[in-house]
């Protein structure tokens, strides 16, 4: 009988735990990454593991699984749940209810839960917890959620990214096993998705056909990291520190519970521009906001470019942080969000390293339609480059300027 690899070191490193009498691991791992490409058996694994915990090991824990969204289950892991309790003889809910927020095999809880709702990982203490797709998903998810697992955790991702938290945090602990597999494991593959994926790869006739991708064949087909397509800053110079002696602007982007509130400050040497991310958080109320920014070492009575959006809780955001003594201006957005792109990638970039502006150039891009790329940005991963966005185009107006 075949198992898959994945199911297979879940498995093992589950078994291998080992626990003092105070219940401080000893020996084994608290959690695992599986990491690979497209089709890879990563996802059927972990519910089959699901399923073996559920039938074989307990009979009353909490499992709670998290993807990006909540609404992201319904096309996804509801479909899959669906087969595998099917093929399993299991009592399957998914059959009879179109939303499934929790359901229970054997006495046992599993709760679905969107990283979208932050607030629901403060109090969701469970035994195991596994992240689906966990590239789309915040380290402060994961910390929350870990720091409230009593036993193990997994989780899975295709890695189209070269730099990540888990890349940088998770994978270097001795206490988290790694995995690593690709399509050609997974003998279950159908043949219309294995030649898909195959023709992703950079051969002759690929090329010819017009199919050929690289970095769809390096993520999806090798399971390797690589860097996405269509990014709209590609090119970036990573530094350690800004330059002395800059003319700094400063901007701010709304983040609220679910978004991170982000505060930037950025300079001009030439046609070089210097930029640094001082603040990178949810934050949703002006006076924790107006501590965290006085905690970056920005003055009140210097000017910060904020949002404008017409939402009542921008509107109100700046309302409150003037009223907490704050110098802030509302950004004339000019011309548009492609022509104030368009007015930064005019300059040699230079970033102050840091792991969510990293993680942000890797993804932000441009919006395809039927693999077109189109001129216009996805509205993700933009938090940093809208707040200095936002302080560009206030130092336009020659008013927004301070020393660093």
């Amino acid at each position: 009988m075949f198992v898959n690899k994945n199911l297979q070191y879940l498995s093992d490193c589950y078994k291998n735990q080992k626990y003092d009498k105070s219940g401080n691991l000893l020996s084994g791992k608290h959690g695992v990454v599986l990491e690979g490409s497209s089709r890879s058996g990563k996802s059927i694994a972990a519910i089959d593991f699901i399923i073996l915990l559920c039938t074989r090991y307990e009979t009353n824990c909490v499992i709670n699984i998290i993807k990006e969204t909540y609404n992201e289950f319904k096309t996804t892991l509801y479909n899959d749940f669906s087969q595998r309790l099917n093929d399993f003889g299991l009592e399957n809910p998914f059959e009879s209810k179109q939303e499934v927020a929790q359901f229970k095999i054997y006495g046992n809880k599993i709760n679905f839960l969107g990283a979208d709702k932050p607030s629901k990982f403060h109090g969701a203490q469970c035994d195991y917890f596994w992240i689906n797709e966990a590239l789309s998903v915040g380290k402060n998810i994961f910390d929350q959620q870990e720091m409230r697992c009593k036993k193990f955790w997994f989780m899975d991702y295709n890695p189209s990214a070269t730099e990540h938290y888990i890349f940088n945090s998770i994978l270097s602990r001795p206490d988290v096993g790694y995995c690593h597999t690709v399509f050609t494991d997974n003998p279950f593959i159908s043949i219309p998705e294995k030649n898909k994926i195959l023709s992703y790869e950079p051969t002759a006739e690929n090329i010819k056909n017009g199919t050929a991708d690289d970095f769809m064949w390096k993520v999806y087909g090798l399971g390797e990291r690589g860097q996405i397509t269509g990014l709209i800053f590609k090119d970036v110079t990573w530094i350690d520190e800004m330059p002395p002696d800059l003319k700094l602007h400063t901007g701010l982007d709304y983040g609220f519970t679910n978004d991170p509130s982000c505060l930037t400050v950025f300079g001009l040497k030439g046609n070089d521009l210097f930029a640094k991310c001082l603040l990178y958080e949810p934050i949703d109320n002006a006076p924790s906001l107006s501590e965290a920014m006085s905690n970056t070492g920005i003055e009140k009575h210097k000017p910060i470019t904020a949002d404008c959006s017409d939402k009542y809780n921008d509107t109100e955001m700046t309302r409150e942080l003037k009223d907490l003594g704050w110098n802030i201006k509302k950004v004339n957005k000019g011309k548009g969000i492609v022509w104030s792109i368009g007015l930064l990638k005019k300059h040699k970039i230079h970033l102050v390293r840091n792991v969510n502006v990293k993680r942000e150039q890797e993804n932000y891009k441009w919006r395809e339609i039927n693999g077109i790329s189109v001129n216009e940005p996805v509205d993700k991963h933009n938090h940093f480059f809208d707040s200095l966005r936002y302080s560009y185009m206030g130092s336009m107006n020659n008013k927004i300027m301070i020393k660093w």
